[in-house]
């Protein structure tokens, strides 16, 4: 059985190479309402990732799942001519390496670090198992980022989509400072889980709780969430380590309307952003996970009528005390990154 171990305080934000960049001790808050994977290897949408930048909050150059063996080399070579490209007041940029037991993944970090370090915010790492995948990278990077002469510390994303990564998760959460945070893997996790669904995230209509009978009426089925459970977990480690958590990807692309519920389900339940595969869902992950006007004025006369959170008020007949306040904190935080993005949704925040 593999263990993962604990830095201690004092030296959980050292570096762990000399003439690495520090770890960061407060991670920087960005709007990531959707990542929007990009396939490096296809020129005609590589040529695109400006215009796509322009319109997304996370641009992310795919080496993983969707490539194909042969087309490796092409998209990692791909990828660094996209970053080379990429303009840093744009859309953050990551990069989805491949997973740590495969031939490819010391090669993605070792051409794509000293080649483009300090344009890349975020690597995401595919099918962490635990603490140790996290304590491997973070080490690597270091080094790497030590020998090109990276400035600022490069963030891990780990993707949970093996049942020992959700076992895991806190441990995962807490492996180091370079948590950026955890994406939902339904398509591997439900391999790894021995489920019976090939859906790429969603519901499953053989999955549902039956009424109790009553009488002569028809009992009616309720088609239930698959990942809840999981999601749950997710938010709870991510929330507990300061770090965000996402909804992963949808992959019936002709359902818009199942895709705005699941990435709906994601953000009630404390998910910050998706995956977004198909241009197609890229409006409805900025629509989901931007706060509705409504919410957003109400949250306002909650912070002013409570300046310092404590106490309680009446607002429109309903009470308002110091865990409402907090709720309110959450929506116009994050209101406040989509207005200082989009100018047009800070005039309906009244921002």
């Amino acid at each position: 059985m593999r263990m993962g171990y604990s830095r201690t305080p004092q030296n959980f934000f050292r570096s762990l190479a000399v003439g690495a960049p520090m770890p960061l001790r407060e991670r920087q808050v960005s709007l990531e309402r959707m990542i929007h994977f990009i396939p490096p290897h296809i020129e005609k949408i590589r040529l695109r990732a400006p215009e796509i930048a322009a319109n997304v909050d996370v641009v992310l150059g795919n080496l993983e799942d969707a490539v194909p063996a042969n087309a490796k080399v092409a998209a990692r070579a791909g990828f660094i001519e996209l970053a080379q490209n990429h303009a840093s007041s744009a859309a953050g940029l990551w990069t989805r390496i491949n997973c740590l037991n495969s031939p490819w993944a010391l090669d993605d970090l070792m051409e794509i670090v000293p080649a483009v370090g300090d344009k890349l915010d975020v690597i995401m790492l595919p099918k962490v198992d635990g603490p140790w995948d996290i304590h491997y990278l973070d080490q690597l990077l270091a080094q790497l980022e030590a020998k090109s002469g990276t400035r600022r510390p490069i963030m891990i994303h780990a993707i949970l989509e093996t049942a020992e990564g959700v076992n895991n998760i806190n441990e995962i959460a807490a492996a180091s400072p370079r948590m950026h945070g955890m994406s939902l893997g339904p398509a591997d996790l439900a391999a790894s889980r021995r489920m019976k669904t090939t859906r790429v995230g969603g519901g499953h209509p053989g999955y549902g709780v039956l009424a109790d009978p009553d009488g002569e009426k028809s009992r009616t089925y309720a088609q239930q969430d698959l990942w809840h459970y999981t999601i749950g977990r997710m938010v709870d480690a991510c929330a507990a380590h300061g770090l965000d958590a996402f909804y992963g990807p949808f992959g019936d692309f002709s359902d818009p309307e199942a895709c705005e519920t699941q990435f709906r389900n994601a953000y009630l339940q404390g998910c910050v952003g998706a995956w977004t595969l198909h241009p197609s869902q890229v409006d409805i992950a900025k629509r989901v996970f931007s706060p509705e006007p409504d919410e957003v004025k109400l949250a306002k006369r909650i912070v002013e009528a409570m300046p310092d959170g404590t106490g309680a008020v009446m607002i429109d007949g309903k009470m308002q005390d110091d865990a409402t306040w907090k709720q309110a904190k959450v929506i116009l935080d994050r209101a406040e990154l989509v207005a200082h993005k989009e100018p047009d949704m800070a005039a309906q925040y009244g921002l």
